[in-house]
Parts: structure tokens; C-alpha cells; sequence
């Protein structure tokens, strides 16, 4: 019988069998940040040990960045400590880092697809949740903690569990203004936020077989929302061609061998899944999450669950909760809810074509009066080809604030954040209590293009009709 890339990929990393029952797994590639790193090399430096492999770890500054100021030393002294002590720790082990001054900075699992850090066949470890997205290249991407950050700075491998495979089909073809944002909302909604507890999401059929490399990334980042540890498309012609001529992938002869390689890691049809889901690409619509977590998702014209719908006593105090944060009143239109602010970035969709899908509708355009909106590019090399294309002029001329690369109103480590019980219009992964900044601020999300209707409009809205799809 075939295997499935996970199990070809876990077979190949495979170092031997714990006593425990896990596998200690060598991880390929090791990408870090500011946050999760500094205890980790202060563990390393306690016990006299020096990072194994540092070729294998890349380095870049993105979660208290902040995104509107350019030049140091910053105002927050605390954000200027840790990428000075990123920078330090990244010198004296010889790690590449990608700092503010290279062109290259930017959110961490933006720079190593962009790179061609992020290849297929390959474990992928970071000190991030949203490591998933670098599935989207046929990769196994875990996100660990700090004590697992510095086991790979030591040893470079880890101890888990292997997991089970869920294949997630989605055939068919999406109905205009519907994106991978919504697909991904939409398979959350479906299986719920622990639906992928002990799973690895193998993601195909025909939408994802038509989805760029940065729609794959979208839904992929997304898996960890959905309870999986990892998520993942097999590897193909649209991989390969992404690939192609980036810095740190093979050239030359070395790349056709190497794409042979990965064609090998792909999924064989005789593979057996331990689960098997099926979605029709036309029961996906624009999709907007109404409460506080990924999975209390509906469409944009649906109306918001009220307490009784819930079918468990669990499922009416989840809703409960979520009502009373978010000030909803159950049974009311998603529709027309007034927005205060408007965040368009984020690992999810900061990318170049989330930007480039979104200047185009907006152009002549304006930002509502009452919303406070920003765009913030996912990596310097985003930035900068965007500003090539003239997107930053459309995006200013429109009414929103150009900022610098980082994870920015994401996670609101940084001065980017709600006031009060302000309304977020965002498009970035989680909408969790107090996740934008503020214990009382809410958060909806939803794809880039739904969140500049809203932001033109100053209330939710379907993109559209307001752009006339």
C-alpha cells in the first residue's frame, strides 16, 4: 500500500523510536523570531552548547516591530532590547538574519517561502503556531514551543507524536467573490476548532489544484485554527514554478534534480487517509466570523446563532460568551455591523496578491470617515514590489495607512492596536479576546477583499456588491 506524504516525509526525518512512544524527528529547517528565541539561546548558553547546524536556521524580526517607525532606536525600549538580542544571538552562532536593513525583513512565514527557504519533502520547525503555512509547499511545518526552540538549536530534532491523516477534498469551482480565506473559515466552521486534534490536513481537489502557491499558504496557516498541528498540499507544477530561481533553492541541473526528489514526497493514489472529507467549492460563501474563535464563522448573509441554536449545553454557553463579548445580539445580520478599524496584513494575507486582488477593486475609491484603516505588507520584499506596481499610492489615495512589514494588528505586540472595545474588520487568523490589543476589543475575520468593503463602506458589507462582482 502507498503512503501519503506525511508518512514519506516522517519516514525520511525519522531518527528512532522513543521509549515514550514518540519519534525524535530531524527537523530540516529552523526558523526563528524575537519572541520565542531569547530564552531559548539564554538555555543553549546555561548548559555550555552551541547551536548544532546554524546553516539550518533563518532569522527575522516581525512581532513587535513596530510598523510605523523606520528608524531606531525605537520608543518602545522593550521592542529595541529583543531585536538587539535576536541580532546578538543570530552573530555569535553565525545564523542568517534577515534584519531590518537588508530589504528582507519581514513576518517570518512570509520571508521563508519567499526566499525558497520553504521547501517541499522538508521538516519546518518555528517558535510560532502558524507554522502550518509552509505546508502549503508539500512540507511537514510544526510550530513549537521555546523548550523545543532551543532542543533544535542543540540537537536539531525533536521529540512528537506522529499524527493521522485527514484528507480534506474541495472540488468544484468557487463562486465569484469567494477566496482561500473563505475556503479555510469555511472548513473551520465545518469541523470545528478541535476537529483536527491528533491530525495532519492533507488539503486537494480541484480548487486547491487551480489555488496559487499563496492562496495554499492562506489555507494552510489557517490548519492550527482548525485543531490540526500540521496542514498540507502535495507538491506540483505550481510549487515547483514558485520555486524556481529563489535564492536559497538549488539552480541549474541541481534544481531538476531536485524537483524529481520532490515529486517523490507527493501523496501516492493508493495512500490510505484515516479520515476522508468532502467539500462542494459552491456551499462556500464570503465568510465572516461573528464571536471569538475561528470556528464561529457564517456567511455574509447568514445571521448571527443565537443561544438556543446551540446543540449542546457546551455549544449555548460557547455562544453565550461570544455574544455578550462581541455585543451581538443573536439572530441579527452580520451584515451592517458597524467597523471602527480596518487591518489588512498579517501571516495570513500579507502577501503580494492579497494586495494586488485588493487595489484593484478599491482604486478611486474611499475609506469610510468613521474607520481607521491600515495596510501593512508582509515582508520588505512585499513592500517594495508593491510600491513598484504603485499599489502604496492606490492604498493612500483610498485612505489607508501604508506601514512597514511586520505581523502589525495580528497580534498587537507592537503599538498597533484596538482602543477600547473598538470593531475590527481584519483579515488576519484569530480573533480571540484581546488578541488585537485591547480585553475588551473585537475582532471579525475575514478575506482581504471583505475587509476593504467594509473599511469603503464603514460597516461589514459584501465585497460583492460593493465592487460589483
Amino acid at each position: 500500500m502507498g503512503k501519503t506524504l506525511f508518512e514519506k516525509v516522517w519516514d525520511a526525518h525519522s531518527i528512532k523510536e522513543l521509549s515514550n512512544g514518540q519519534t525524535q524527528l530531524l527537523i530540516g529547517t529552523h526558523l526563528i523570531h524575537e519572541v520565542t528565541s531569547p530564552q531559548a539561546f539564554g538555555m543553549l548558553r546555561e548548559r555550555g552548547l552551541n547551536v548544532r547546524f546554524p546553516q539550518r536556521t533563518f532569522a527575522t524580526v516581525d512581532h513587535i516591530v513596530p510598523t510605523n517607525e523606520m528608524v531606531e532606536p525605537y520608543s518602545d525600549p522593550l521592542a529595541q532590547g529583543m531585536i538587539e538580542e535576536l541580532r546578538k544571538n543570530c552573530s555569535d552562532n553565525d545564523i542568517t538574519f534577515f534584519d531590518t536593513n537588508t530589504g528582507k525583513q519581514g513576518v517570518v512565514h512570509i520571508v521563508g517561502p519567499e526566499q525558497g527557504i520553504t521547501q517541499p519533502g522538508t521538516t519546518i520547525a518555528c517558535g510560532d503556531s502558524h507554522t502550518s503555512t509552509h505546508g502549503a509547499f508539500g512540507a511537514i511545518a510544526f510550530g513549537i514551543g521555546t523548550s523545543q526552540v532551543r532542543d533544535v538549536l542543540a540537537t536539531q530534532t525533536i521529540a512528537l507524536n506522529k499524527l493521522n491523516v485527514r484528507r480534506i477534498n474541495v472540488n468544484g469551482e468557487l463562486l465569484p467573490g469567494v477566496y482561500a480565506k473563505d475556503v479555510i473559515l469555511h472548513i473551520i466552521r465545518i469541523l470545528g476548532t478541535n476537529g483536527g486534534t491528533g491530525f495532519a490536513y492533507e488539503y486537494g481537489g480541484d480548487v486547491f489544484d487551480r489555488f496559487s502557491m499563496e492562496e495554499r499558504m492562506t489555507v494552510c496557516n489557517m490548519s492550527i485554527e482548525g485543531g490540526a498541528r500540521a496542514g498540507y498540499v502535495n507538491p506540483d507544477q505550481v510549487t515547483f514554478d514558485y520555486l524556481k530561481g529563489r535564492k536559497y533553492c538549488p539552480s541549474g541541473s541541481a534544481f531538476d534534480d531536485a524537483v524529481a526528489r520532490w515529486k517523490n514526497f507527493a501523496s501516492d493514489e493508493d495512500c490510505k487517509y484515516s479520515d476522508v472529507v468532502s467539500i462542494n467549492a459552491k456551499d462556500i460563501q464570503p465568510t465572516v466570523t461573528w464571536g471569538i474563535n475561528p470556528g464561529q464563522g457564517i456567511g455574509i448573509n447568514e445571521s448571527i446563532p443565537t443561544i438556543i441554536s446551540g446543540e449542546t449545553q457546551s455549544d449555548r454557553a460557547s455562544i453565550e460568551e461570544a455574544l455578550n463579548h462581541m455585543s451581538f445580539e443573536g439572530g441579527s445580520s452580520i451584515k451592517g455591523k458597524k467597523i471602527d478599524v480596518a487591518f489588512l496584513g498579517s501571516c495570513t494575507n500579507g502577501r503580494l496578491s492579497d494586495l494586488q486582488e485588493v487595489a484593484k477593486y478599491i482604486k478611486g475609491m474611499k475609506v469610510a470617515k468613521n474607520v481607521k484603516a491600515i495596510v501593512v505588507p508582509g515582508s520588505q520584499v512585499v513592500a517594495s514590489i508593491a510600491s513598484a506596481q504603485g499599489l502604496d499610492k492606490i492604498f493612500i489615495d483610498a485612505g489607508f495607512e501604508w506601514r512597514g512589514a511586520g505581523c502589525s494588528m495580528c497580534l498587537a505586540m507592537n503599538p498597533d492596536k484596538l482602543v477600547g472595545n473598538q470593531l475590527c474588520a481584519s483579515s488576519s487568523n484569530r480573533n480571540f479576546k484581546g488578541r488585537q490589543g485591547s480585553i475588551t476589543g473585537r475582532t471579525l475575520l475575514m478575506s482581504p477583499i471583505m475587509v476593504a468593503a467594509a473599511a469603503i463602506i464603514g460597516e461589514v458589507s459584501d465585497a460583492r456588491e460593493v465592487f460589483g462582482f
